[in-house]
């Protein structure tokens, strides 16, 4: 194995506390995404970019006040990192927080968007967005506990509550309460009729709504999520927008992050290769092993940093086969020369 050390970036380090400090990271940010954001997933990504903001999957208050796992857990090496939190009782909010902020957290942000029955049932997600000023006591509650920012991301509307005077009512009482940070999702959700899947692409794309707010409220710091696929839309969207928080493509290619670093953030650090990247997950991989992880938790995470190039179906198809009975991160290395075969066979 090469030594690739020096070609992987390293985390970027935030002063806990310095809410100018995070907002610069917040320029390019991967969105929470339920059994995808994982903590191996976002050490994956560090491995390709240091300075995007990563978010974990949405972690309820239910789950870390009583649950019996580490609902908090993540590598140092994720940071910038933030908590998206999912509830809607200011004290509890506020306990999560504080203990978000102990474990060194970056940021913590409430979950306003998600349309799912579960978290509807949950009195939490999409449906707060109906209820302005329990999300609003909610800011004031946590913002009493933490000297972390703590953000909110929504949805442009819910039902029929999707006019954009909805939409303006819901963002100036929750910036009364003295939230100045939202990431806001430029599609409405249907609370009933669609599955999250569905809400997540036919409810149309409005960008413009989203740009309209940013010149209602240009003291506020406002990211644009939803159907971004490229960097050059990423670059389009912020002559409008102070962020722009990518979702699905940052999982299906995850290597196209490789260029925000110097594209966004000013960071001429050496772009690693996929190979030096895959190389250094190995040692990651066995450490998870040892530590009880299964193999395949990590290596799934990584199956499209191949898209679009030469052998990436045989990169997938190979983890995709042996991945599940692998016992440590051997696997990768297979994979990576299962396909270089692939290709020179094939030229």
């Amino acid at each position: 194995m090469n030594d690739t050390s020096a070609a992987i970036p390293t985390q970027c380090k935030v002063d806990h506390g310095d809410n100018c400090d995070i907002a610069k990271y917040r320029r390019i940010s991967i969105a929470p995404m339920l059994d995808w954001t994982d903590r191996h997933y976002r050490y994956f990504m560090r491995r390709i970019t240091r300075n995007t903001l990563l978010y974990t999957e949405m972690v309820t208050t239910g789950a870390i006040l009583f649950g019996k796992g580490d609902y908090l857990g993540f590598n140092s090496e994720e940071h910038p990192v933030a908590l998206q939190l999912g509830g809607s009782d200011p004290a509890d909010m506020a306990e999560c927080a504080r203990r978000a902020e102990a474990r060194g957290y970056d940021e913590v942000n409430i979950n306003v968007g998600c349309p799912s029955d579960r978290v509807q049932n949950g009195r939490f997600g999409a449906c707060l967005m109906a209820e302005p000023d329990t999300v609003a006591a909610c800011i004031t509650a946590m913002q009493k506990a933490v000297a972390i920012p703590v953000t909110v991301k929504c949805r442009i509307g819910i039902d029929d509550m999707d006019e954009y005077a909805h939409l303006d009512d819901f963002i100036r009482r929750v910036a009364d309460a003295g939230c100045d940070t939202f990431i806001i999702h430029a599609r409405k959700a249907w609370l009933q009729g669609l599955s999250p899947k569905e809400n997540r692409e036919i409810p149309p794309l409005m960008y413009d709504r989203v740009y309209l707010l940013k010149e209602h409220f240009p003291q506020l710091h406002l990211s644009i999520n939803g159907g971004v696929k490229t960097l050059e839309e990423a670059k389009q969207h912020l002559q409008y927008q102070d962020g722009v928080m990518i979702g699905r493509e940052a999982y299906a290619n995850p290597y196209m992050f490789a260029e925000v670093d110097r594209e966004f953030y000013a960071d001429a650090h050496a772009i690693p290769s996929r190979e030096a990247v895959i190389e250094s997950m190995v040692r990651y991989v066995n450490e998870q092993v040892a530590s009880g992880a299964r193999v395949w938790h990590v290596a799934r995470h990584m199956l499209g940093i191949f898209q679009g190039q030469p052998g990436g179906r045989i990169w997938r198809r190979y983890l995709s086969e042996n991945g599940t009975r692998a016992t440590d991160g051997q696997l990768l290395l297979d994979a990576l020369e299962a396909r270089q075969a692939g290709i020179k066979y094939s030229e």
